[in-house]
């Protein structure tokens, strides 16, 4: 019996060869998703114009969180503000009069580590616009002329060296001298280590001078604001006749890691927060940013008024 063999072209059709093609040659157009890279998305939108919330991740206006003194409209978070911004915000327009704004600090110890602290110093001084980690000076807050101080945490972590402590000591003098209540308002990571001994005798040296001011019946108002730790605030932040706070700033002397480390203990919640110190007594009062001047004219007065009815009975 013969055997027949079929081919291809016996069948009257040719048979395409049973190859797979790649996937990119059988791939329609409609079928592809345009790419949306990272890169190109942040292009559509500028930077410097929004600004996000890290307590409610709301996309916040950079202008209206200007207007709202860096203050969230959503969830009243408190943003790092500067220190010029701050006495804008408190002092009256035109009122407030610098002092020693060409003070600047020493490389006395000639200090070397990754970077020379000199070299700190100046980087520091380009990027803030500031000589050292505070301005001081006198200004008038409502009707009442007060010498006022205010840290900026922008400046090498607002540590306290030789010129903060120096600044602080002449502006408590100055207001002593000329019976006026002082305000400091203290953002710090402590005493600057670059410095040595010389930043820890700040804290003698600004409790001493606030010493003679309570002596001469004079009011301080301590105002804390996140965060204030370390030597600022074991001396002149924790001294105040009345200690005010912003809301949930962080206050302490070392921070919650190293403590619950040395105590090998849990802390509890809200551990060194405005709030939680508010209620064991250490602070007076928690105010907002936006109420700050409002609330500082009160005290003012209350306090002014209390020293004139034991001027008059004496």
């Amino acid at each position: 019996m013969a055997t027949t063999t079929f081919t291809k072209k016996s069948l009257g059709f040719d048979v395409e060869p049973a190859v797979t093609p790649p996937p990119a040659s059988t791939e329609t157009a409609f079928l592809k998703k345009p790419k949306l890279g990272g890169k190109q998305r942040k292009r559509d939108i500028p930077e410097g114009l929004w600004t996000k919330c890290p307590k409610c991740e709301t996309m916040v206006f950079d202008k209206e969180l200007d207007e709202n003194l860096k203050v969230c409209p959503k969830c009243s978070h408190h943003f790092p503000i500067g220190a010029r911004e701050r006495i804008h915000s408190l002092v009256e327009t035109c009122s407030f009069e610098e002092m020693d704004a060409d003070m600047i600090s020493v490389d006395i110890l000639k200090f070397t580590g990754v970077a020379a602290y000199k070299d700190k110093l100046e980087a520091y001084q380009k990027t803030t616009q500031l000589k050292d980690a505070v301005i001081t000076g006198i200004g008038k807050i409502g009707e009442c002329r007060v010498g006022l101080g205010v840290m900026d945490f922008a400046f090498l972590g607002g540590s306290m060296g030789s010129v903060v402590g120096e600044k602080l000591t002449r502006l408590i003098e100055a207001s002593t001298d000329r019976s006026l209540p002082v305000i400091i308002i203290s953002t710090s990571g402590g005493a600057r280590m670059y410095e040595g001994m010389f930043s820890l005798m700040q804290m003698a040296k600004t409790c001493g001078a606030l010493a003679y001011h309570a002596k001469a019946k004079l009011p301080y108002i301590s105002v804390l604001t996140h965060p204030t730790t370390a030597g600022v605030m074991a001396s002149y932040a924790s001294v105040g006749d009345l200690i005010l706070a912003e809301p949930a700033a962080m206050i302490g002397f070392a921070g919650p890691r190293v403590i619950k480390d040395t105590t090998q203990a849990e802390l509890p919640p809200g551990f060194q927060t405005a709030e939680f110190l508010l209620d064991r007594g250490l602070i007076d009062a928690i105010v907002s940013r936006k109420e700050m001047k409002e609330r500082l004219q009160y005290y003012l007065e209350f306090l002014g008024e209390g020293k004139r009815q034991m001027a008059a009975l004496s």
